[in-house]
């Protein structure tokens, strides 16, 4: 009985540290997202680039997510920017924004 215990013990901490690890993604992934968001507003005032944005942090590495997360503390700049562009001409990204119903047309 004591070794089922610690068996749903140890579980149950596991789905803690997930859950955790969950929000933690989320927030970064939310800061990221308003990184690429202001670097893209630069480009594009006044134009709703959500599904742009959406498909630049869906195929952003982890650490490149980190990086532009981090970008919303110490300023976007262009290495933000390069970032972004690097990440949208990525096959998948661009096939990501093909399909997301958004028109570079709207870009004027």
């Amino acid at each position: 009985m004591t070794r089922t215990f610690f068996l749903l013990l140890a579980a149950a901490a596991l789905v803690g540290c997930e859950v955790a690890q969950g929000a933690v993604d989320n927030a970064t992934r939310s800061q990221a997202r308003k990184a690429v968001n202001s670097s893209l507003a630069k480009r594009a005032p006044n134009v709703d680039l959500s599904p742009v944005t959406d498909c630049v942090i869906n195929n952003a590495s982890s650490k490149e997510i980190l990086k532009l997360a981090g970008k919303t503390v110490t300023g976007v700049d262009q290495e933000t920017a390069t970032l972004v562009l690097e990440i949208v001409s990525r096959p998948e990204t661009l096939r990501c924004i093909a399909s997301s119903g958004f028109n570079p047309l709207d870009l004027g």
